[in-house]
C-alpha cells in the first residue's frame, strides 16, 4: 500500500459492502460501486450504478399507510463478466471469489490514476490454475464512458474458457436493508438490441419521472461473440482458447446517456453512437489518467503520514461525486455521494461542509450547486406559503424538483417499528443555503452571482425567518417555535401532542446572521439592481426595519451559565451514560436503543451530534462574539468553553459530522483533546465506525469536512473582505502540510504550514497582490513572491 494506492487483501464476504463503497469509481456524472463483475446483487454484493440527479418516485404501503419516496435510481448494471472452464460435455462452475477454488484475491484502488485493479487466482481439483486480472475505469475526461479490461491466464493448462459479458436491466433499489419493505423497481420498458461491430444496447425508463436511459457496450475478444437476448438483459458469449502461460484479453467499453443530458435527441442513439466512436481500452486509460492529473493539480494537498493518505482518499471521493462535469448538471450535493442508496441519494445540508472546500479549488462547481438551489427557489416559496409563511422554506431533504422529500416514517431496526419522522422541521437548512451563498462570494469575489441569484435566495430566506419569528412581550424578544435543530434526537418536548422545539439556539443565531447579511447586501446593492429586486419580490422598507429588529432581538436561551440547545433543554433529565455503555457498548444511535426499550430520547439531555457547537464551526471566534453581541449577549471565552464542555459530555456522536465539528471547535478551545475527534473523523468511513453504514454509501460531508479542516480549520483561513485572514492553530499531529487554492481569480496560491511559521506563495500568473492578515501582522504579497510569516507564540 502506497500514499496513492489502497489495497484490500483476501476475500471477506462480511467486508464486501464496505469495499464496494470505498472502491466506487465515478466522474461527477455517474458512478459505479466497486462490486465484483461476476456477482449479482445477493445480500453480499451490490453492483450499483447511479447518475447524478436521476431520481424516481414510487408509492409503498407501510404500517397501514400509503407513502411516497423519491430515490436516486440504481441504473442498469454494466459490469457483468462471468467465466467458467469448459471441460468435456459439461462446463465447470461459474467462478467467483466466493467459490472454493479461489486461492488468492486482492483489490487495488489507484487514486492517482482513478482505476480499480482486481486480481484473483483459482485452482480446481485437478490442480489447474487460472489467474484473472481486471482493470476498471469510469472516465474522468468523457463523463459518459466507462471501461473494464479482463485478462485470463491459464498458468499450467490448456483448454477453453466460456465467457459471458452482459448488460443487466433487472436491477432494483435494494442496497439498504431497512428500505427493502418499500417499492424498489424503478425501471420499466426494458428493451435490448444489437448494432454493428460487436455493439449491444439496453434501454429503459424510470417509472414516474419518465427519464429515458440508454446503455451501450462494445466488447472486444479474440473469439466470435454470440448475442443472446434474455429477460431485461442482453448477453454476449464467447469461447476463449487458452494456452499455458498465455494471457487472453476481453475489453468492454460502455456508454451511458439519459434524457436529462443536453445536446442529444435520444439517449439510446447517443449511447450507441458514443460507444462506437470511443477509442480502445489503452487510449481510454491514458486519457482518463491525464484528466485525473489535471484534477490533482487543481486540488493539490500534501499532508504527511497516515492522515495524508486518508485525506487523499477523501478528496478522491469528493472529486468523483462533484467534479468539473458537475458544473454542467442540475444537481445538488448527495449526502452519501454517488456511492450507494442510503438517504435515497437526497440533498441535505451537507453542502454546508462541502462547498467551503470547493469554493477555493473548483468555484465553478460551487456555483452550479448553488444554482441547483436557486432553480428550486420557487418551490421553496411554495413550501413557505403552504406553511403559512412568507419567503422561502427550503426542504430538509431535496431531490429532483425541490419539494420536501423527507420520509414520513422511518424504521427502527432494533424494534422493527415504523415511527413518525419529523425531520422536515429542520428549517435551518435555509440558513445553510444562505451561508453557502455568502461564503462563496467571499471566497471568489463573484459579485455577479451574489447580486442576482444569490441575492434572491438570501432575501427570501431572510423573509421566511422574519415571518417565522413571533414577538414575546414577557421576554421582549422574538422567538422561533416548532422547529428541530441539527440534533435529530430531539423532535419535541416530552409528552407534547405536537412535534417541534422552541428557540433552538443554532436556528435562532443563524437566522439572525441571515437577516443581518440580507440587510448588508441590500445596503450595498447598486441602485438599479436594488429597485429590480424590490419590484420582483415586493420587498418594502417596513420589512427591512422588521428584519433589523428581529436580527437584534431573537431569543437565545441560556441555563447554568451555558447556551441552551433549545428552550427547556436544561430541565430535561440526565441520562445514565455509563450504564447504557455498559449494557450496549456502542451507543451512537441512542435514539434507537431507547425507543426499543419503550423510552424516548426526548426526555433527556442527550444529543446525537453537535448542535450548539455548530456555531463554533460556522463562525470564527470574533464573528461569533459579534453575532451574540448583536443579540444582546456577551459571549466571553469562559462561557464558550463551559458550553463546549457541557455538550461534549452529553453527545453520543451518532453522526459522522459530529466528531468533525467537535474536532474543529476543540482545536481552538482544548487543542490537546482535539486530535482524538479529528482522528475519528478521518477513519469514520474506512473503519466503518457506524456499524455498516459506509457500505450504503460514503459520508460525503464528513470527507469534505476533513479536507476543509486542514484548509481552513487549522489555518484559521477566512476570506472576508477580499483578503486572506489567517489565525493558525496547528495540532501537534497535523502541524506541517501544504496545499494550493484558488482565491479571487488567483490560481495556485500555495500555503505551507509548519509548527513555527506559515509560508504563502503567490504564483507569477497572479493578477494582483494578495493581502494577507495574521494576528498582529499584515502583508501584501506580489505575484511571483513567497513570504514566511512567523506564527504567534
Amino acid at each position: 500500500m502506497t500514499d496513492w494506492t489502497w489495497e484490500f487483501e483476501g476475500y471477506a464476504a462480511e467486508r464486501e459492502a464496505l469495499r464496494e463503497s470505498l472502491c466506487t469509481l465515478g466522474n461527477g456524472y455517474f458512478a459505479t460501486r466497486g462490486a465484483i463483475p461476476e456477482c449479482a446483487a445477493d445480500g453480499t454484493h451490490y453492483p450499483g450504478t447511479y447518475a447524478a440527479g436521476c431520481y424516481d418516485r414510487l408509492a409503498s404501503e407501510v404500517a397501514g399507510r400509503r407513502v411516497e419516496n423519491e430515490d436516486m435510481v440504481n441504473l442498469p448494471n454494466w459490469l457483468p463478466v462471468r467465466y467458467r472452464v469448459v471441460d468435456g460435455p459439461e462446463p465447470g462452475p461459474w467462478l467467483t471469489p466466493a467459490h472454493e477454488y479461489l486461492t488468492d484475491h486482492a483489490l487495488a484502488l489507484d487514486l492517482h490514476g482513478g482505476t480499480l485493479e482486481r486480481r484473483s487466482r483459482y485452482e480446481d481439483d485437478d490442480g489447474r490454475r487460472l489467474a484473472v486480472r481486471q482493470l476498471r475505469l469510469v472516465h474522468m475526461g468523457d463523463p459518459h464512458l466507462a471501461a473494464l479490461r479482463t485478462e485470463f491466464t491459464a498458468e499450467n493448462w490448456a483448454g477453453e474458457l466460456e465467457v459471458e459479458v452482459e448488460l443487466d436491466g433487472s436491477v432494483a433499489n435494494t442496497g439498504v436493508a431497512r428500505y427493502r419493505q418499500l417499492s424498489s423497481r424503478h425501471l420499466e420498458d426494458v428493451g435490448t438490441g444489437e448494432a454493428a461491430d460487436g455493439r449491444v444496447w439496453l434501454r429503459c425508463r424510470t417509472v414516474s419521472s419518465g427519464i429515458r436511459v440508454g446503455l451501450a457496450a462494445r466488447t472486444a475478444a479474440p473469439a466470435d461473440l454470440e448475442v443472446v437476448h434474455g429477460d431485461r438483459r442482453v448477453t454476449q458469449r464467447a469461447r476463449l482458447v487458452l494456452a499455458p502461460g498465455t494471457t487472453v484479453v476481453v475489453d468492454k467499453v460502455v456508454a451511458l446517456h439519459t434524457s436529462r443530458d443536453p445536446a442529444i435527441s435520444d439517449p439510446l442513439h447517443a449511447a450507441v453512437d458514443r460507444v462506437g466512436r470511443a477509442p480502445g481500452f489503452g487510449e481510454l486509460l491514458a486519457s482518463h489518467r491525464a484528466a485525473w492529473q489535471q484534477l490533482w493539480r487543481r486540488a493539490e494537498l500534501r499532508v504527511p503520514n497516515a492522515a495524508g493518505r486518508i485525506l487523499r482518499l477523501h478528496l478522491f471521493h469528493v472529486l468523483q461525486t462533484l467534479s468539473p462535469h458537475t458544473a454542467d448538471l442540475d444537481v445538488g450535493v448527495p449526502a452519501r455521494g454517488l456511492h450507494g442508496e442510503a438517504y435515497r441519494g437526497h440533498v441535505f445540508w451537507d453542502e454546508l461542509f462541502v462547498l467551503p472546500y470547493l469554493n477555493l479549488h473548483f468555484p465553478e462547481v460551487s456555483r452550479a450547486l448553488l444554482t441547483y438551489r436557486h432553480r428550486r427557489l420557487e418551490r421553496a416559496r411554495f413550501s413557505a406559503r403552504d406553511a403559512g409563511r412568507a419567503g422561502a422554506l427550503y426542504p430538509w431533504q431535496s431531490g429532483s424538483d425541490g419539494r420536501e422529500e423527507t420520509q414520513q416514517l422511518h424504521l427502527n431496526p432494533r424494534s422493527g417499528r415504523w415511527l413518525p419522522d419529523h425531520s422536515h422541521l429542520q428549517h435551518h437548512v435555509g440558513s445553510a443555503v444562505a451561508y453557502n451563498v455568502w461564503r462563496y462570494w467571499e471566497a471568489t469575489g463573484d459579485t455577479e452571482f451574489l447580486h442576482t441569484r444569490g441575492a434572491e435566495m438570501l432575501l427570501e430566506i431572510a423573509r421566511f425567518w422574519a415571518d417565522s419569528a413571533t414577538y414575546d412581550a414577557d421576554l421582549d424578544r422574538y422567538r422561533i417555535r416548532g422547529v428541530m435543530g441539527p440534533d435529530e434526537y430531539h423532535d419535541g418536548y416530552p409528552g407534547a401532542d405536537r412535534p417541534g422545539l422552541d428557540d433552538n439556539a443554532y436556528t435562532n443565531v443563524t437566522a439572525a446572521w441571515v437577516l443581518a447579511r440580507a440587510l448588508e447586501l441590500m445596503a450595498e446593492l447598486p441602485e438599479p439592481r436594488r429597485r429590480e429586486l424590490e419590484e420582483r419580490t415586493g420587498l418594502h422598507h417596513g420589512e427591512l426595519a422588521l428584519w433589523d429588529d428581529v436580527s437584534r432581538r431573537l431569543h437565545v436561551p441560556f441555563h447554568s451559565g451555558v447556551i441552551s440547545q433549545f428552550h427547556g433543554y436544561g430541565e430535561l433529565a440526565e441520562l445514565d451514560w455509563e450504564g447504557l455503555r455498559h449494557r450496549y457498548g456502542d451507543i451512537r444511535r441512542l435514539d434507537r436503543i431507547l425507543e426499543a426499550e419503550g423510552d424516548s430520547v426526548n426526555r433527556y439531555q442527550a444529543s446525537k451530534q453537535a448542535d450548539v457547537l455548530m456555531l463554533g464551526y460556522l463562525f470564527p471566534p470574533a464573528e461569533l462574539r459579534a453575532l451574540l453581541r448583536r443579540l444582546g449577549h456577551a459571549l466571553d471565552d469562559e462561557t464558550w468553553w463551559r458550553t463546549v464542555e457541557y455538550y461534549l459530555r452529553r453527545t453520543s456522536h451518532g453522526s459522522t459530522l459530529s466528531v468533525l465539528v467537535n474536532g474543529w471547535v476543540l482545536a481552538r478551545v482544548r487543542r490537546a483533546e482535539a486530535w482524538e475527534f479529528v482522528q475519528e473523523a478521518l477513519v469514520a468511513d474506512i473503519a466503518d465506525l457506524h456499524g455498516g453504514t459506509t457500505g450504503e454509501g460514503i459520508h460525503l460531508g464528513a470527507m469534505a469536512g476533513t479536507l476543509d479542516l486542514v484548509q481552513r480549520g487549522l489555518t484559521g483561513l477566512d476570506t472576508r473582505g477580499g483578503r486572506l485572514r489567517l489565525d493558525p492553530v496547528p495540532l501537534p499531529e497535523l502541524s506541517e502540510y501544504d496545499f494550493t487554492l484558488r482565491f479571487h481569480g488567483h490560481w495556485g496560491v500555495r500555503l505551507r504550514m509548519t509548527p513555527e511559521s506559515l509560508h504563502v506563495t503567490v504564483p507569477e500568473s497572479g493578477i494582483a497582490p494578495i493581502d494577507i492578515e495574521l494576528p498582529g501582522c499584515a502583508v501584501s504579497i506580489e505575484p511571483g513572491r513567497s513570504v514566511r510569516l512567523p506564527l504567534p507564540e
